[in-house]
């Protein structure tokens, strides 16, 4: 097939020797399938950012952390130069992570590099060598729903003990080869400690996988693996290994806002009628 403009610089380089086909187009990226030397990989083209649909959104850039003071200042004022940096960095993101969870056990696609826009990856196959299918296209029995579930959540939680929350997880981020699921597309990860918006994305991003295992296993919708696991978290207590239940009872302490609201308004009326009352008191000194 013809070559794609960004990737001619890989060829020419080396990198790539053949482009194979186009496997997917999504919101912020295109993927194609191609051959480096005896191996079929693929190659994911990042979009550039008036082209994509997916938005670097500022809940997602916040927390990432910029050494060289001049790319930082650059980026906050969004100079040109600056906006390359940021499209520099969101695209660094995914291969720095996907480095960093294959190394905490999380299954995920082997990275090969980030040459300029074009992240080089593994290829994730079926059983029969073809190219994997995503979760979304994926049917399956109440039983394999359960298992799956399960992988994906103990996933999530060594991602979380890596320090890192995927942000976008659903059916569509998902591969599933012979062994089970995948998890892909990673370039929004977002720091769990930086990041102030890490609590709800990985509320979303559980809810997201329990709400379509659900499909077929029911009953996960009376799970509450969220809060169990970012309580658990925040306690400082989260490990790789943690045993985890899909229970979780809001804490008794947690404030009612209705209830204070309702005594505040009581304590202002009883003290307006106090105030009342001595003035009244006065008057009748006089």
């Amino acid at each position: 097939m013809k070559i794609p403009k960004r990737i001619q610089p890989l060829i020419e380089d080396g990198l790539i020797d053949e482009v194979l086909s186009q496997l997917m187009s999504g919101k912020e990226a295109t993927v194609y399938v191609v051959r480096c030397g005896s191996d079929i990989r693929c190659a994911k083209v990042y979009k550039d950012a008036g082209k994509r649909s997916f938005k670097q959104a500022v809940q997602y850039r916040e927390g990432r952390k910029v050494r060289n003071t001049r790319r930082a200042r650059a980026m906050e004022k969004g100079s040109k130069y600056g906006r390359e940096e940021q499209e520099s960095l969101w695209h660094n993101a995914e291969v720095d992570a996907l480095y960093k969870l294959a190394e905490a056990g999380v299954r995920v696609p082997q990275p090969y590099g980030c040459f300029d826009g074009v992240l080089l990856m593994e290829l994730i196959t079926d059983e029969d060598g073809g190219v994997a299918p995503r979760l979304n296209d994926v049917t399956m029995s109440a039983e394999q729903a359960r298992e799956d579930f399960q992988v994906i959540i103990r996933d999530i939680v060594r991602m979380l003990c890596a320090g890192l929350v995927h942000g976008d997880l659903s059916e569509f981020n998902v591969l599933v080869d012979e062994d089970g699921p995948v998890i892909i597309d990673l370039p929004q990860a977002v720091d769990a400690v930086a990041n102030n918006h890490a609590e709800w994305m990985l509320e979303r991003d559980v809810n997201n996988m329990r709400n379509y295992y659900a499909m077929f296993a029911p009953e996960l919708l009376e799970t509450q693996y969220a809060k169990e696991i970012w309580a658990i978290y925040e306690e400082g207590k989260l490990t790789p290994d943690t045993e985890l239940t899909g229970l979780f009872v809001e804490p008794e302490s947690e404030a009612d806002v209705d209830s204070v609201l309702l005594e505040i308004k009581e304590a202002f009326a009883e003290e307006q009628a106090r105030l009342a009352r001595m003035n009244r008191s006065d008057q009748d000194d006089n």
